[in-house]
């Protein structure tokens, strides 16, 4: 009777593994169906159609990034800058004014810094 239990729990073992790897191949199989599976055509047809009009809103951007850019050389003011950074909506907008902002920083540090150093040279002169 002992004999028989360890038989036909060595059967059941051996039903197990047999179903376990079973379902590992078919799980292979379906991973890499999927993994090379060509892109569906649908979807590729729904780029297409977007295409045109994605292609269109990002030339339209780009055109007005450049208007921007352009109007932002103008600008001499940070106070100005910053409004308009406070208005700005879009990441690229914000991006160009808050270069033109450190530009305009950068060049008034340019041109306080010269007429420190003389100024210094003649307070010192006299003392």
């Amino acid at each position: 009777e002992a004999t028989l239990d360890l038989a036909e729990r060595r059967r059941i073992r051996s039903a197990i593994r047999e179903l376990q790897r079973q379902e590992l191949e078919r799980d292979e199989e379906a991973l890499a169906s999927k993994r090379f599976r060509p892109e569906r055509s649908s979807h590729r047809q729904d780029n297409k159609e977007n295409w045109p009009r994605s292609r269109r809103l990002e030339e339209e951007q780009q055109t007005a990034l450049a208007s921007l850019s352009q109007q932002l050389e103008t600008i001499t003011d940070v106070e100005e800058l910053t409004k308009l950074l406070r208005a700005a909506g879009e990441y690229e907008e914000r991006k160009l004014i808050r270069a033109a902002i450190r530009k305009l920083r950068a060049e008034e540090i340019e041109g306080e810094a010269p007429s420190l150093c003389p100024g210094a040279a003649t307070l010192e002169s006299p003392g």
